[in-house]
C-alpha cells in the first residue's frame, strides 16, 4: 500500500540559481526525507514493474539516485550515462546543445545489448536536450526505449517536444518560471 504523500511540497524553490531569472527546483530536499524519497521510488516501481525492463539508464548526478534505486527494486541492471571522460572503458558519445554551449555524454559500449528494453530515468525534464542525447546513445547500442521517467517536469519549457514518440512519465509537474 502506498502512503499518500504530496511530493511537490518536498521540492525546494531557489530563485535566481544558477543565474538571475531561473527558478531552480531542488530535488535534494525530497531525497533527504525518507518517506518522500521512498514514495517517489515506489511510484516509479508501480508504473514500470510489469513492463519487463532489462536495464535502467540514468544521467549523472541526481538521475543516478533515482535510477539506481529503481533498478534495484525492479531487479534489473543499472547503466550510468556520464559526462565525457568519466567512464573507464570504451564508450560511445554524443554531443548536444545547451542554452549556453554544448556538452558531451558517454555510455559504455557494452552497457546495453541489442533488444534490451531500457527505461531512462532523470531527476528533471526542462528543455529535453540532455535526455534526447541519452535516447541517441541507447538507440545507438540497439536498445529499445520502453519509457522515460522524471521526478520533476517543467511543463512549460516544452521538453516533451524533443522526446516525441517516447512514453514519458513525470511524478511532479511545475511551470518552469
Amino acid at each position: 500500500m502506498f502512503k499518500k504523500i504530496n511530493l511537490e511540497k518536498y521540492v525546494r524553490n531557489i530563485p535566481d540559481f544558477p543565474k538571475p531569472g531561473i527558478l531552480f527546483r531542488d530535488v535534494t530536499t525530497l531525497i533527504q526525507d525518507g518517506a518522500a524519497f521512498k514514495a517517489s521510488v515506489d511510484k516509479l516501481v508501480k508504473k514500470y514493474k510489469n513492463q519487463k525492463i532489462d536495464k535502467v539508464v540514468a544521467v549523472e548526478a541526481r538521475g543516478f539516485i533515482f535510477g539506481a534505486a529503481l533498478a534495484y527494486r525492479l531487479g534489473v541492471g543499472f547503466v550510468p550515462v556520464r559526462k565525457k571522460g568519466k567512464l573507464p572503458f570504451k564508450t560511445n558519445s554524443v554531443t548536444y546543445s545547451l542554452e549556453y554551449g554544448s556538452d558531451t555524454l558517454e555510455i559504455h559500449q557494452d552497457a546495453i545489448s541489442t533488444g534490451d528494453k531500457v527505461l531512462i530515468v532523470d531527476d528533471l525534464l526542462a528543455t529535453g536536450g540532455t535526455v534526447k542525447a541519452v535516447t541517441e546513445l541507447v538507440e545507438g547500442l540497439k536498445g529499445e526505449i520502453a519509457g522515460i521517467a522524471f521526478v520533476i517536469e517543467l511543463f512549460d519549457l516544452n521538453g516533451r517536444d524533443k522526446l516525441k514518440g517516447y512514453d514519458i512519465y513525470s511524478l511532479i509537474k511545475f511551470p518552469g518560471h
